[in-house]
């Protein structure tokens, strides 16, 4: 073995630059893991203070749409849930306060994404009905939806499919158009939907027909925000849960 100095060897100088190099390794990466979901606020409202040492210094992101964003954030996550916790102690599950469809907790939850449209690549919304999108059509072979009535969990009637939804950048349909008595117009992912050909009706289990009233309306005509497509399939997935009384009880 070469001795570097006296007692101190080569294979020791490496153990040694390896040891430093990796705990230089983890203590970077526990600094990069803090840039989302800090800081943290416990459910009575405290905010842990993370100590000095180990959170990262803010970094600068520009999104495609002009936003600049900090990470970490300076401002303290959304702490208004619209539940009431079942037992007195930390991490007790929510029951809903009110109508259980609009409290937006549980598989109703949703995240505050980006008030924009997904953008591809050609600049145009990534996602437009085909009104606006006349460059896109259904294959002869598929069953064409628009005109179908629309039945809720319930068996009744909600509506019309007004027209589809297509997903530019995956060839992909994503939302039926649903028209509810009264000229209002929902979207109903294609995920949440069985287009029954043979009957000449879309069925939708999440929901009852009632309850297409509730979904979350568009801001903007043909064009559906990050934003708006999580509240909209967040509230068909709550559906499942809160939609009858009977779902949310125990199966035994």
């Amino acid at each position: 073995m070469t001795d570097v100095i006296g007692t101190i060897d080569v294979a020791q100088v490496v153990l040694y630059a390896f040891w430093i190099f990796f705990f230089g390794l983890i203590f970077y990466l526990r600094r990069e893991d803090r840039r989302e979901g800090y800081p943290l606020v416990a459910e009575d409202g405290v905010e842990e203070n993370p100590g000095v040492v180990w959170m990262p210094t803010p970094k600068k992101f520009v999104s495609e749409h002009g936003d600049v964003v900090y990470v970490p954030r300076d401002e303290a996550p959304q702490v208004n849930v619209n539940g009431t916790p079942i037992d007195p102690w930390g991490g007790a599950p929510l029951t809903p306060n009110g109508d259980p469809m609009l409290a937006a907790i549980g598989p109703g939850a949703y995240a505050n994404r980006a008030n924009v449209p997904d953008i591809y690549d050609q600049g145009q919304p990534r996602i437009a009905p085909l009104r606006a999108a006349a460059d896109f059509f259904l294959d002869d072979r598929d069953s064409d939806p628009r005109g179908m009535s629309v039945i809720g969990a319930d068996g009744k009637a909600a509506g019309t499919i007004s027209d589809i939804w297509v997903d530019r950048a995956e060839f992909l349909i994503r939302y039926l158009e649903v028209q509810l008595p009264g000229g209002k117009t929902v979207l109903l992912p294609q995920t949440f939907a069985d287009i029954n050909g043979r009957r000449g009706v879309v069925e939708v289990n999440a929901i009852l027909a009632h309850q297409f009233a509730n979904v979350p309306e568009l801001q903007t005509p043909d064009i559906v925000t990050l934003r708006e497509e999580d509240k909209i399939c967040a509230y068909y997935g709550g559906g499942y849960l809160y939609a009858t009384p009977q779902r949310a009880e125990p199966l035994i």
